[in-house]
């Protein structure tokens, strides 16, 4: 079950700089979201929020939006219109393919004075006989229902015999109601058909939808031509089922359990590889080069260091490099592939030190060795680069040195 909360909500508003609490608009729509929640409290200044086609069951924690505007719930799980007394300046309310049922509850909807657009396409009330005057009647601020614009003649129409439309959308619903407490009743028994409801009725019974099936496949195909589609998958979804918010969930559990089962036969049976041993069990440095970087490795015996020239990438951040000098070796971590070294002598880490070319993106390293001196040349003495006349072997001011 995917919950609400303040990090999918901030995600959702990188056009508002992830800023929740002055957000105007937001779309949560297809995240699997089984209620509404906490939206009320965070966003009190949203004026359009998208919900469409999630697993919601039922409109609640909405009434505090009083700017609200617009609000998609298209493709969920609701059966009945309620709770949004408090949504203020509600103009759009979109319900298409939900299972709203109990057409008189659509009545919740006159205080909403500025509600001028509601959409109820493929929901059951739809098939009552009188939906749309009855619909009109009771919410003369509507101007567009179902897309369709509402004229002046058909408002009239609907608000002539309003109490015999009335009775017969309670009649009418009376019938839904009973229908779906058998609907509830089969999907908790799990007992799959109930005589008391015909197979020959196509609202009731349908064939389960299978989103991950092709529309042209099929259903005798021999099985084993299919990898992917056991028996016990093909039965699923081959069974005659009522489409109702039941169902609809169960099929939803069915491929989050599938899904599941394929991450897991995607994972190697093995367990996590262990790490790269970088030191043998004796204590002995191994040499390792997992990056696969090209090096040289020298002695400058004038300077008495020892210099390791890495030839790492050129446009690779330096923060991905992490290097670790050793008395006998010296370790260079890439983007978490080590590139370890033994070094021909023993070197102090607190005097190495390391630069890079700003040309060709080489690391060197410079390791003065921990034995040894440094070897000091005589220089011969300089010659002036002009000769000027000189008293008693001595320059005078002007001349030029090397």
């Amino acid at each position: 079950m995917v919950r609400i909360s303040e990090d999918l909500i901030r995600r959702r508003a990188e056009h508002n700089n992830c800023e929740i609490f002055s957000l105007e608009e937001v779309s949560l729509h297809q995240q699997d979201i089984e209620r509404i929640e906490h939206i009320d409290k965070w966003c009190r200044d949203l004026k359009i929020l998208y919900l469409q086609n999630n697993l919601i069951p039922k409109i609640e924690n909405v009434g505090r939006l009083k700017k609200l505007e617009y609000l998609n719930l298209a493709l969920n799980n609701i059966e009945v219109i309620e709770n949004l007394e408090g949504c203020e300046s509600l103009q759009k309310l979109d319900l298409t393919v939900n299972f709203v049922g109990r057409l008189s509850s659509v009545k919740s909807l006159s205080q909403n004075v500025h509600l001028r657009e509601l959409y109820l396409v493929g929901n059951p009330c739809t098939e009552f006989e009188g939906y749309r005057p009855y619909v009109l009647a009771c919410l003369p601020q509507l101007q567009w229902l179902d897309g369709t614009a509402i004229g002046r003649a058909e408002r009239i129409r609907a608000g002539q015999d309003i109490d015999g439309l009335r009775g017969r959308i309670l009649e009418q619903e009376a019938e839904y109601v009973e229908k779906r407490e058998k609907q509830k009743g089969l999907a908790h028994t799990h007992t799959g058909v109930d005589s008391s409801i015909s197979e020959e009725d196509p609202d009731i019974w349908k064939q389960r939808p299978n989103p991950e099936s092709p529309p042209t496949q099929n259903l005798h195909t021999d099985v084993s031509s299919h990898s992917t589609d056991t028996l016990e998958e093909r039965e699923f979804w081959e069974k005659p089922c009522a489409f109702t918010p039941e169902s609809r969930l169960e099929a939803h559990r069915h491929l989050e359990e599938k899904r599941r089962q394929k991450e897991k036969m995607r994972e190697p049976n093995s367990k996590t590889k262990p790490p790269r041993a970088l030191v043998t069990a004796e204590g002995r440095v191994l040499n390792i080069n997992e990056a696969k970087l090209d090096f040289s490795l020298n002695e400058d015996e004038d300077n008495n260091c020892v210099l390791l020239d890495l030839h790492v990438y050129r446009h690779l951040d330096t923060s991905l490099l992490d290097l670790d000098v050793q008395p006998s070796y010296v370790r260079v971590t890439v983007k978490g592939k080590v590139f370890q070294l033994v070094l021909p002598d023993e070197v102090k880490p607190d005097s190495s030190s390391a630069q890079r070319s700003q040309t060709t993106g080489h690391l060197l390293v410079t390791m003065p060795k921990a034995r040894g001196e440094i070897k000091v040349h005589k220089t011969d003495k300089p010659k002036p680069l002009c000769n000027t006349a000189t008293d008693n072997g001595k320059a005078r001011q002007g001349d030029f040195w090397l």
